[in-house]
């Protein structure tokens, strides 16, 4: 029988990934200490003296090489981050007269399983008046991205730069997949990553808030790689704000169990 679990990584420990359901797993990323409770990144193969350009991906890699040869194949793994947490549906608009706790609306873990789907991608952005390409390339004021599809093989440079000319980002790195896929995926993304955070160097763009520039490379890739899949679904997510992580108000009550809390989610982005 599959089985799923997703790992919530974190630069920081926060006491509210601890009241998360259990299949949520916490993984700290990054040179902090985190609780023997909690995986670690730094502990076993790892690239953690490169999470300050990699971002989330440093987690992904520890995965890679320390966690799926304990899965099986059909396994779901998934990623979330300790402030943006995956919703059990897609919503289109914000549930503003919703009375239900946050809590009561993460993703369920047994509905995932029953479901024949094997990929998920949370909802995607819809820019309406440019595309993927011409988003980086505003945001980061460089044309790297272009210059680093070179360091794909043919197929996946004309796929990914096809998917770059469409309007659709689904965002944060996120994504639920088959433990199959998601080795195939870490295949591909970190050697190609490695040449582009070089790349990023040798310009001296990494600076600024360009420091994780190839984390946003990596973001158009993941992107891309897992939109291919037909069998695949999307879900929203929840952006959590401070008050909810506070550790002052998570030693007395989760926040998140609190009616209303749900009011104002999904997180969606309109351009």
């Amino acid at each position: 029988m599959k089985k799923l679990k997703i790992f919530c990584t974190s630069i920081n420990y926060y006491k509210l990934i601890d009241k998360l359901p259990k299949y949520i797993k916490p993984l700290g990323l990054g040179k902090n200490l985190f609780p023997s409770h909690w995986f670690d990144e730094k502990k076993g193969s790892n690239i953690a003296h490169l999470n300050s350009y990699y971002g989330e991906l440093t987690g992904i890699y520890w995965l890679w090489k320390n966690k799926i040869q304990k899965m099986s194949k059909n396994d779901l793994i998934g990623i979330c981050h300790y402030r943006k947490l995956w919703l059990n549906k897609n919503y289109e608009t914000k549930q503003k007269f919703a009375i239900s706790s946050l809590h009561s609306n993460l993703l369920n873990s047994k509905e995932i399983l029953d479901k024949d789907f094997n990929n998920y991608q949370v909802q995607p952005i819809v820019f309406k008046n440019k595309n993927l390409l011409l988003d980086f390339e505003q945001i980061h004021r460089t044309d790297v991205l272009t210059e680093c599809l070179n360091f794909l093989n043919n197929d996946y440079q004309n796929s990914f730069s096809n998917h770059l000319k469409g309007n659709k980002l689904y965002p944060l790195n996120m994504f639920i997949t088959d433990v199959n896929s998601f080795e195939k995926y870490c295949e591909e993304i970190f050697p190609w990553l490695e040449k582009c955070l070089n790349l990023c160097l040798k310009k001296d763009l990494c600076k600024g808030y360009n420091i994780r520039l190839p984390a946003f490379l990596a973001e158009r890739f993941t992107s891309f790689w897992f939109s291919q899949f037909k069998n695949k679904k999307n879900l929203s997510y929840a952006r959590l704000g401070k008050n909810l992580l506070s550790n002052n108000l998570n030693k007395f009550i989760n926040p998140l169990k609190i009616p209303l809390t749900f009011r104002m989610y999904p997180t969606i982005h309109k351009y």
